[in-house]
C-alpha cells in the first residue's frame, strides 16, 4: 500500500481535530465545548450559549424525545446576539445566510452555504422544538390566505 493511502485517513482525522479545537463562536468569539446528545456531538459556546450544528445534526435532534435540554438559553433570545446578522461560519470562515424557519417565521438562525452547518441563538432550538398548537394555527391561517392572494 502506497504512502499517500496510508496518510489520508490520518491527514482527514487531524483536520477534523483542528476544526473542533479551533472553532468559535461567531456571535461572541468564545470557545465551543461538546456535548452529546443522543450519540450526536454538537458544540455549545461556553459564554452565550449559542448552538452549532454541523450538517443534518439539527434535524437528527429535532426527532429526539428531550433534546431541547441541550439548549441551555433563556426563554428570549439575547437581542444583542439576535440582531448580528455578518458573521462568519465558525467551520469554514464563509458568510452565512441569515434564514427564518418554515413553519415558525419567528425562528431566525444562519446557515452556512458552503457546509451547511447552522448556528442557533441560545434559546432558539428549545424554542424551535416546542411547535405550539397557536403557532401551528397561525401557520394554517397564514397558508390558506396566501392561496387567495
Amino acid at each position: 500500500m502506497d504512502t499517500v493511502a496510508l496518510a489520508a485517513p490520518a491527514f482527514v482525522i487531524l483536520i477534523n481535530e483542528f476544526w473542533r479545537f479551533s472553532m468559535l463562536c461567531p456571535k461572541c468569539h468564545n470557545e465551543f465545548e461538546q456535548i452529546v446528545f443522543g450519540d450526536i456531538e454538537i458544540d455549545r459556546c461556553t459564554t452565550c450559549k449559542g448552538l452549532w450544528f454541523d450538517m443534518l445534526e439539527k434535524e437528527d435532534l429535532l426527532s429526539i424525545e428531550g433534546s431541547e435540554e441541550i439548549d441551555l438559553g433563556p426563554e428570549q433570545v439575547d437581542p444583542k446576539y439576535a440582531a448580528m446578522r455578518d458573521i462568519e461560519c465558525p467551520r469554514c470562515a464563509q458568510t452565512m445566510l441569515a434564514m427564518v424557519d418554515k413553519d415558525q417565521y419567528h425562528i431566525k438562525f444562519e446557515a452556512c452555504p458552503a457546509c451547511y452547518g447552522t448556528f442557533f441563538d441560545a434559546g432558539e432550538f428549545r424554542d424551535l422544538k416546542e411547535h405550539t398548537v397557536l403557532e401551528r394555527f397561525n401557520q394554517m391561517v397564514h397558508t390558506i390566505s396566501s392561496k387567495f392572494e
